[in-house]
């Protein structure tokens, strides 16, 4: 079963992505400062009557790096190529896809940094020179064949931005982080997205889903669609404050977003290593998860409500989370037996 709070998308999602997503830098909200950026790359580059620089969004999933990317297409008035890291495994695979771009097409490689070595270095000398090498048979008679390539702007999107090389992140002319949103934005989200849905949804109802949405716009309109599934079949079709709480509620999701991994997770680290330092490949044997996807999808929301504290020698369970889970806080601290002044009693 798919998480529901899950930024990544699921297949669920595709129809749904395609109807609520905004097609203008206009219509795209939050983000401010990425988008202020974006209008006067765009800008700058249409006035010279030029490609985009190569572009890297990165950041947590479901914040909408592959939306900015048609956006992207649609303000420059070119077609857009998606693929992905894991797609492209050899270099033919790179060259088929890169022989059908035009002048100033756009390409867009979600999770960019799941490219393999030999691949991502073919795909340096095109972005630098837009050419692309390649050798034609083997041993002594192999041959090499530059093929030459239109100017296209490359649009990476990743959310292990650490995990790219150096390389490779240096011949990104912009590299933008997306953020979390705040609530008043998702809000906003979630308005647009029942509009275009048909479906009735009030103030308080619609504050009720935000709060739950791990500032992720995906997840907003994912648990709309819950939400409204719910009220269709026991509310009469409206969304209020009620039918929102109950209908997460029995989605096991309470009422900051934070569902029954997220409870796991902090559970095993206070009651099975007593708070924390805990190492995370500990924390995910103990819930039967694997160790990359807490790190990408369950930690992030985790961090940034503070719930969690990284250190050298493991996640720590904060204060916060204590008080969240109504359990009683104990600073977990080891005392040592020496100080700087007393020798051992």
């Amino acid at each position: 079963m798919e998480r529901i709070l899950s930024g990544k998308p699921a297949n669920e999602d595709q129809n749904l992505d395609t109807s609520l997503r905004p097609r203008k830098l206009s219509d795209y909200i939050g983000q401010d400062k990425v988008k202020d950026n974006l209008r006067i790359l765009i800008a700058a580059a249409q006035g010279r009557g030029e490609t985009l620089d190569h572009i890297l969004l990165y950041g947590p999933p479901g914040l909408g790096k592959t939306t900015l990317a048609h956006i992207i297409a649609a303000e420059m008035g070119v077609n857009i190529k998606i693929t992905s890291g894991p797609a492209i495994e050899r270099q033919g695979d790179l060259a088929a896809i890169l022989s059908n771009l035009r002048e100033g097409d756009i390409l867009f490689i979600d999770e960019i940094h799941r490219l393999s070595k030999t691949v991502e270095e073919v795909l340096y000398p095109v972005m630098e020179d837009f050419a692309m090498d390649i050798i034609i048979g083997k041993g002594p008679g192999a041959r090499n064949l530059r093929l030459t390539l239109p100017h296209f702007t490359l649009v990476g999107a990743t959310t292990r931005f650490a995990m790219l090389t150096a390389p490779l992140r240096d011949r990104f002319g912009a590299v933008y982080r997306l953020d979390f949103y705040n609530e008043e934005s998702i809000q906003i989200i979630i308005k647009r997205s029942a509009h275009i849905l048909q479906t009735q949804i009030e103030d308080n109802g619609l504050i009720e889903i935000a709060r739950r949405a791990r500032g992720t716009p995906r997840v907003a309109n994912r648990l709309l669609k819950r939400v409204r599934d719910y009220a269709q079949v026991k509310a009469e079709g409206i969304i209020t404050k009620q039918v929102a709480i109950e209908a997460t509620t029995s989605l096991e999701i309470d009422n900051i977003g934070l569902d029954d991994v997220d409870h796991k997770i902090l559970h095993t680290i206070i009651e099975k290593f007593d708070g924390g330092p805990v190492g995370l490949d500990t924390i995910a044997a103990s819930i039967s998860e694997d160790s990359d996807t807490i790190m990408d999808v369950y930690e992030p929301y985790l961090l940034q409500l503070g719930f969690l504290d990284r250190t050298p020698r493991g996640r720590m369970a904060t204060r916060l989370s204590y008080e969240h889970l109504k359990i009683p806080y104990h600073n977990n601290q080891q005392v040592s037996f020496f100080d700087n002044n007393q020798t051992a009693k």
